[in-house]
């Protein structure tokens, strides 16, 4: 998949692009459908499927107090895309000044000088250009005066609402990680570097991955049952506590993993851990013995999640 970042709006030469246009965060389900719509169009008539985006999201601009945390970093992002068959990936940076740009503008510049699409979908209720004035109507008048045609593709549906990151986020913010599986179409991944920790797991036995991410959101704060991918590729089942340790007077968020039947230095790799089902609630013991004793049967616990998961393809 080729990505560019569109410093400037010369014409890319792309042939025949189908472009689909939206944030993008977390590729869920509702994205997907909308990279399906273009990609069957693109196959049809031999050109490219690409996806356009604005980086960073407009409300770290627009409203910045109020921005929700991404599901996705733009590399994660990228990833999601290309396996979906996006043949390129097309970041917009956006400024005060394109967030200042009428709708006719946007599409002069940036779909059909920058990008010469053919065709454009997006979902029932894209709204674009200055102080979201441009609505589907707009773009299919602007598309039949300008030589592309639109399609706006239907929500996707779960529990008779529709697909979207900020409900992604709910469950998460709820440790629900299977309805975000649902919702997502996969499992809910972060990435992260292994970091120097308290190193408290190996002398209970139970060493720990501790995990330094640039994913913004994560799920409740919890223990988790999960899979983490290792440098070797191999994947491997996993027990993830995501808090403070209260049991050691931690007051700051961190997440750390205890890699099931696994025992290598992990110091300085970089991981991803899959989340399959929340366990429990994190809590304070009363001592080291307790929480030895809780661990196990975490692992246990983990252990029995991971194999039911294997069905849902986690």
């Amino acid at each position: 998949m080729e990505r560019v970042r569109l410093e400037s709006l010369a014409p890319r030469g792309w042939p025949s692009p189908a472009v689909t246009i939206g944030n993008f965060d977390g590729v869920h389900r509702g994205h997907q459908a909308l990279v399906d719509s273009a990609a069957r169009w693109a196959r049809a008539e031999g050109g490219l499927t690409v996806v356009l985006t604005l980086d960073p999201h407009p409300a770290r601009l627009l409203d910045p107090a109020r921005a929700p945390g991404t599901l996705t970093t733009l590399d994660q992002k990228a990833e999601l895309l290309a396996a979906l068959g996006v043949d390129a990936f097309a970041v917009l940076p956006f400024t005060a000044e394109l967030a200042r740009r009428p709708a006719e503008e946007f599409v002069r510049q940036v779909l059909v000088g920058a990008l010469e699409a053919q065709r454009v979908v997006v979902g029932q209720d894209f709204r674009f250009g200055h102080r979201r004035g441009g609505d589907v109507a707009t773009l299919e008048a602007l598309g039949a005066r300008l030589g592309f045609g639109v399609e706006a593709v239907a929500p996707v549906l779960h529990r008779g609402r529709p697909v979207s990151s900020s409900r992604v986020r709910e469950a998460l913010a709820r440790g629900r990680v299977e309805e975000a599986r649902v919702l997502l179409g996969r499992p809910f991944f972060v990435d992260g570097r292994v970091v120097e920790g308290a190193r408290r797991g190996r002398t209970l036995g139970f060493p720990t991955a501790n995990l330094e991410t640039p994913n913004e959101t994560l799920p409740q704060e919890g223990v988790y049952a999960a899979r983490c991918q290792v440098p070797s590729g191999r994947w491997v089942n996993a027990v993830v506590n995501i808090g403070r340790r209260p049991t050691f007077g931690g007051d700051t968020v961190s997440v750390e993993a205890h890699l099931i039947d696994f025992d290598a230095d992990l110091y300085g790799a970089d991981l991803r851990i899959e989340f399959a089902d929340r366990l429990r609630e994190e809590r304070r013991f009363d001592g080291p013995d307790a929480l030895v004793a809780q661990i196990r049967e975490d692992v246990s616990r983990a252990r029995d999640a991971m194999a039911d998961s294997s069905g849902k393809g986690v």
